[in-house]
């Protein structure tokens, strides 16, 4: 499987984005931002916010739900017959949203430190940047929506979640849910 996602990524990767497809392209994106906010800034529960990550990411996370590596309805329903050009034009677009604002409850001392530590130890800023930006293959996790980050952290340690790349799976296995819970807190609150 790592074969086939790693031989498509490289094939979305040489693709040209033109403009004048541009009006197909938000045509494309506009039931997607019907879920995960006009701007890219989700406002429903679960539902991440898209605003800012990486394109690389983008374009494998949509191929996975194109070629039912990831089955989530209704994204991989209108991954349905999307072609390689369009993923990528896709991802492009998704990528230049705006960041997700952090939250704006102050944030936990206690739990910000549980997280700083869990964070050193399984050296989760490698992938995801210091900043948490997000990098290639690794998805922006800064200001991300506190609940979906519980959710998708316990997909991975639960094994739901399909990733192409299992180091999340060997990062997670330790994890308690309380650990869990923790770095959701933190991440949700870095600026």
């Amino acid at each position: 499987m790592r074969g086939l996602v790693a031989a498509l990524i490289v094939s979305l990767t040489a693709l040209p984005v033109s403009t004048a497809t541009r009006a197909t392209t938000d045509e494309q994106l506009a039931p997607c931002l019907a879920c995960h906010g006009a701007n890219g800034q989700s406002l429903m529960p679960e539902v991440p916010s898209l605003g800012a990550q990486p394109a690389f990411f983008l374009s494998v996370q949509l191929l996975m739900f194109r070629e039912k590596i990831r089955y989530i309805e209704p994204m991989t329903a209108m991954m349905k017959g999307v072609s390689d050009e369009d993923l990528h034009r896709m991802a492009i677009a998704i990528a230049m949203l705006p960041a997700p604002a952090p939250a704006t409850d102050p944030p936990e001392a206690a739990r910000q430190e549980r997280a700083r530590a869990l964070i050193q130890q399984h050296r989760c800023d490698f992938c995801h940047n210091p900043d948490f930006s997000g990098e290639q293959n690794a998805p922006r996790l800064a200001g991300q929506r506190e609940e979906y980050l519980v959710k998708a952290l316990r997909e991975y340690k639960s094994n739901a979640r399909r990733t192409y790349d299992p180091s999340m799976a060997d990062v997670m296995y330790p994890l308690t849910d309380v650990d869990i819970l923790d770095l959701a807190h933190y991440l949700a609150h870095v600026r």
